[in-house]
Protein backbone atom coordinates (compact mmCIF):
# COMPACT_ATOMS: atom_id res chain seq x y z
CA UNK A 1 0.00 0.00 0.00
CA UNK A 2 3.07 2.30 -0.10
CA UNK A 3 2.13 3.44 -3.58
CA UNK A 4 -1.35 4.34 -2.35
CA UNK A 5 0.14 6.46 0.42
CA UNK A 6 2.51 8.18 -2.00
CA UNK A 7 -0.38 8.80 -4.39
CA UNK A 8 -2.39 10.53 -1.68
CA UNK A 9 0.55 12.58 -0.49
CA UNK A 10 1.35 13.81 -3.98
CA UNK A 11 -2.02 14.11 -5.68
CA UNK A 12 -4.38 15.39 -3.00
CA UNK A 13 -5.44 19.00 -3.40
CA UNK A 14 -6.73 21.17 -0.58
CA UNK A 15 -8.25 24.59 -0.41
CA UNK A 16 -6.59 26.66 2.29
CA UNK A 17 -7.27 30.23 3.28
CA UNK A 18 -4.62 32.37 4.91
CA UNK A 19 -5.57 34.49 7.87
CA UNK A 20 -3.75 37.65 8.80
CA UNK A 21 -0.33 37.44 10.43
CA UNK A 22 0.21 34.16 12.22
CA UNK A 23 -3.44 33.12 12.34
CA UNK A 24 -4.14 30.22 9.98
CA UNK A 25 -7.55 28.95 8.95
CA UNK A 26 -8.08 25.88 6.80
CA UNK A 27 -10.89 24.90 4.48
CA UNK A 28 -11.76 21.20 4.13
CA UNK A 29 -9.27 19.28 1.98
CA UNK A 30 -10.29 16.77 -0.66
CA UNK A 31 -8.79 13.44 -1.67
CA UNK A 32 -8.87 11.55 -4.95
CA UNK A 33 -10.74 8.28 -5.08
CA UNK A 34 -8.43 5.67 -3.54
CA UNK A 35 -8.03 2.37 -5.34
CA UNK A 36 -9.52 0.23 -2.57
CA UNK A 37 -12.37 -2.25 -2.38
CA UNK A 38 -14.94 -1.03 0.18
CA UNK A 39 -15.21 -3.27 3.21
CA UNK A 40 -18.58 -5.04 3.35
CA UNK A 41 -19.66 -3.55 6.66
CA UNK A 42 -22.09 -0.87 7.77
CA UNK A 43 -20.40 1.54 10.13
CA UNK A 44 -21.58 4.46 12.19
CA UNK A 45 -19.24 7.37 12.84
CA UNK A 46 -19.50 9.94 15.61
CA UNK A 47 -17.28 13.03 15.58
CA UNK A 48 -16.68 14.61 19.02
CA UNK A 49 -17.02 18.40 19.22
CA UNK A 50 -13.28 18.99 19.57
CA UNK A 51 -12.73 16.90 16.44
CA UNK A 52 -15.37 18.70 14.39
CA UNK A 53 -13.96 22.12 15.22
CA UNK A 54 -10.32 22.05 16.30
CA UNK A 55 -8.12 25.06 17.01
CA UNK A 56 -4.54 24.98 18.26
CA UNK A 57 -2.68 27.98 19.66
CA UNK A 58 1.00 28.03 20.55
CA UNK A 59 3.69 30.57 21.30
CA UNK A 60 6.85 29.81 19.35
CA UNK A 61 10.00 30.37 21.45
CA UNK A 62 8.28 33.11 23.44
CA UNK A 63 8.01 35.31 20.39
CA UNK A 64 5.16 35.14 17.90
CA UNK A 65 1.93 33.42 18.80
CA UNK A 66 0.58 31.08 16.17
CA UNK A 67 -3.00 29.92 15.85
CA UNK A 68 -4.22 27.26 13.44
CA UNK A 69 -7.93 26.65 13.02
CA UNK A 70 -8.64 23.32 11.35
CA UNK A 71 -12.37 24.05 11.41
CA UNK A 72 -14.35 21.19 9.88
CA UNK A 73 -11.36 19.89 7.90
CA UNK A 74 -11.03 16.64 9.86
CA UNK A 75 -14.74 15.91 9.87
CA UNK A 76 -15.08 16.44 6.12
CA UNK A 77 -11.92 14.47 5.31
CA UNK A 78 -12.82 11.48 7.51
CA UNK A 79 -16.42 11.40 6.22
CA UNK A 80 -15.20 11.31 2.62
CA UNK A 81 -12.49 8.75 3.41
CA UNK A 82 -14.82 6.36 5.25
CA UNK A 83 -17.27 6.66 2.35
CA UNK A 84 -14.60 5.10 0.13
CA UNK A 85 -13.56 2.47 2.66
CA UNK A 86 -16.94 1.02 3.71
CA UNK A 87 -20.07 -0.10 1.89
CA UNK A 88 -22.29 2.08 4.06
CA UNK A 89 -21.47 4.91 6.47
CA UNK A 90 -23.92 6.63 8.81
CA UNK A 91 -23.05 9.76 10.76
CA UNK A 92 -24.28 9.28 14.33
CA UNK A 93 -25.50 12.29 16.29
CA UNK A 94 -24.49 13.03 19.87
CA UNK A 95 -27.91 11.99 21.19
CA UNK A 96 -28.26 8.81 19.14
CA UNK A 97 -27.63 5.34 20.53
CA UNK A 98 -25.48 3.41 18.01
CA UNK A 99 -26.75 0.09 19.39
CA UNK A 100 -30.22 0.90 18.03
CA UNK A 101 -29.11 1.68 14.48
CA UNK A 102 -28.41 -1.81 13.14
CA UNK A 103 -24.70 -1.17 12.62
CA UNK A 104 -21.94 -3.73 12.21
CA UNK A 105 -19.42 -1.37 13.84
CA UNK A 106 -19.19 2.07 15.38
CA UNK A 107 -16.13 4.33 14.95
CA UNK A 108 -15.20 7.36 17.02
CA UNK A 109 -12.09 9.29 15.94
CA UNK A 110 -10.47 11.94 18.12
CA UNK A 111 -7.35 14.12 18.24
CA UNK A 112 -4.96 13.33 21.09
CA UNK A 113 -2.36 15.94 20.25
CA UNK A 114 -1.42 18.58 17.67
CA UNK A 115 2.10 19.98 17.44
CA UNK A 116 3.99 22.10 14.96
CA UNK A 117 7.40 23.65 14.52
CA UNK A 118 8.41 26.84 12.74
CA UNK A 119 11.76 27.72 11.14
CA UNK A 120 13.14 29.75 14.03
CA UNK A 121 12.68 26.72 16.30
CA UNK A 122 14.42 24.19 14.07
CA UNK A 123 16.92 26.56 12.43
CA UNK A 124 15.69 25.37 9.03
CA UNK A 125 13.35 26.81 6.43
CA UNK A 126 10.68 24.18 7.15
CA UNK A 127 7.32 24.17 8.87
CA UNK A 128 6.25 20.79 10.27
CA UNK A 129 3.00 19.50 11.75
CA UNK A 130 2.33 16.37 13.81
CA UNK A 131 -1.23 15.20 14.47
CA UNK A 132 -1.86 12.27 16.76
CA UNK A 133 -5.29 10.78 16.13
CA UNK A 134 -7.02 8.01 18.06
CA UNK A 135 -9.47 5.65 16.37
CA UNK A 136 -11.81 3.73 18.68
CA UNK A 137 -13.89 0.93 17.17
CA UNK A 138 -16.88 -0.79 18.79
CA UNK A 139 -18.85 -3.82 17.67
CA UNK A 140 -22.63 -3.98 17.28
CA UNK A 141 -23.11 -4.72 20.99
CA UNK A 142 -21.14 -1.61 22.00
CA UNK A 143 -18.04 -3.47 23.14
CA UNK A 144 -14.78 -1.71 22.28
CA UNK A 145 -12.68 -3.91 20.03
CA UNK A 146 -9.87 -1.50 19.09
CA UNK A 147 -8.14 1.66 20.32
CA UNK A 148 -5.66 2.63 17.64
CA UNK A 149 -3.29 5.63 18.01
CA UNK A 150 -2.35 7.03 14.61
CA UNK A 151 0.51 9.51 14.22
CA UNK A 152 0.60 11.63 11.06
CA UNK A 153 3.24 14.08 9.84
CA UNK A 154 3.54 16.83 7.27
CA UNK A 155 6.37 19.19 6.29
CA UNK A 156 6.48 22.24 4.05
CA UNK A 157 9.23 24.63 2.91
CA UNK A 158 8.77 28.28 3.88
CA UNK A 159 11.08 29.50 1.12
CA UNK A 160 8.48 28.39 -1.42
CA UNK A 161 5.48 29.79 0.51
CA UNK A 162 4.78 32.50 3.05
CA UNK A 163 4.75 31.54 6.73
CA UNK A 164 1.00 31.06 7.07
CA UNK A 165 0.71 29.24 3.76
CA UNK A 166 3.61 26.95 4.64
CA UNK A 167 2.01 26.01 7.97
CA UNK A 168 -1.28 25.36 6.19
CA UNK A 169 0.45 23.14 3.67
CA UNK A 170 2.22 21.17 6.42
CA UNK A 171 -1.12 20.59 8.16
CA UNK A 172 -2.72 19.41 4.92
CA UNK A 173 0.17 17.03 4.30
CA UNK A 174 -0.24 15.62 7.81
CA UNK A 175 -3.95 15.01 7.17
CA UNK A 176 -3.14 13.33 3.86
CA UNK A 177 -0.64 11.16 5.68
CA UNK A 178 -3.35 10.14 8.15
CA UNK A 179 -5.71 9.27 5.29
CA UNK A 180 -3.09 7.11 3.60
CA UNK A 181 -2.26 5.33 6.86
CA UNK A 182 -5.93 4.54 7.48
CA UNK A 183 -6.37 3.11 4.00
CA UNK A 184 -3.27 1.00 4.50
CA UNK A 185 -3.65 -0.10 8.14
CA UNK A 186 -7.12 0.54 9.59
CA UNK A 187 -8.50 -2.95 9.11
CA UNK A 188 -5.28 -4.64 10.11
CA UNK A 189 -5.00 -2.58 13.31
CA UNK A 190 -8.67 -2.68 14.33
CA UNK A 191 -10.24 -5.75 12.69
CA UNK A 192 -13.27 -3.66 11.72
CA UNK A 193 -14.06 -5.85 8.69
CA UNK A 194 -14.68 -8.83 10.98
CA UNK A 195 -17.65 -7.15 12.66
CA UNK A 196 -20.11 -7.85 9.86
CA UNK A 197 -23.10 -9.77 11.17
CA UNK A 198 -23.08 -13.35 9.94
CA UNK A 199 -26.36 -14.34 8.24
CA UNK A 200 -28.19 -17.17 9.93
CA UNK A 201 -27.89 -20.47 8.12
CA UNK A 202 -31.11 -21.51 6.41
CA UNK A 203 -32.55 -24.72 7.81
CA UNK A 204 -32.01 -27.70 5.56
CA UNK A 205 -34.76 -30.08 4.37
CA UNK A 206 -36.08 -32.43 7.00
CA UNK A 207 -34.42 -35.83 6.90
CA UNK A 208 -36.60 -38.61 5.50
CA UNK A 209 -37.49 -41.25 8.09
CA UNK A 210 -35.44 -44.38 7.79
CA UNK A 211 -37.26 -47.22 6.08
CA UNK A 212 -37.95 -50.10 8.39
CA UNK A 213 -38.82 -53.61 7.30
CA UNK A 214 -40.32 -56.35 9.39
CA UNK A 215 -39.87 -59.93 8.41
CA UNK A 216 -43.03 -62.01 8.41
CA UNK A 217 -42.94 -65.48 9.78
CA UNK A 218 -44.21 -66.84 6.54
CA UNK A 219 -41.23 -65.34 4.70
CA UNK A 220 -38.61 -67.04 6.86
CA UNK A 221 -40.17 -70.38 7.76
CA UNK A 222 -41.13 -73.20 5.44
CA UNK A 223 -44.82 -73.96 5.27
CA UNK A 224 -45.73 -77.16 7.26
Amino acid sequence: MTSCRTFLLVMTTAAVTAGCGSAVRMDPPTIPTPLVEPMAVTVGVRFPDNFRSFTHEEEALGNEEWSIDLGRSNEVLFTELFGYMFEEVRIVGADEDPALLGLDAFIEPSIDAFEFSVPNQTKTDSFAVWIRYRIKVYDSSGEQIANWPLAAYGKSQSRMLGGSEALQEAAVLAMRDAAALMIDKLDRETGVSTTRAKPSAAPGPAAAPEAQTTAHDGDTNDAG
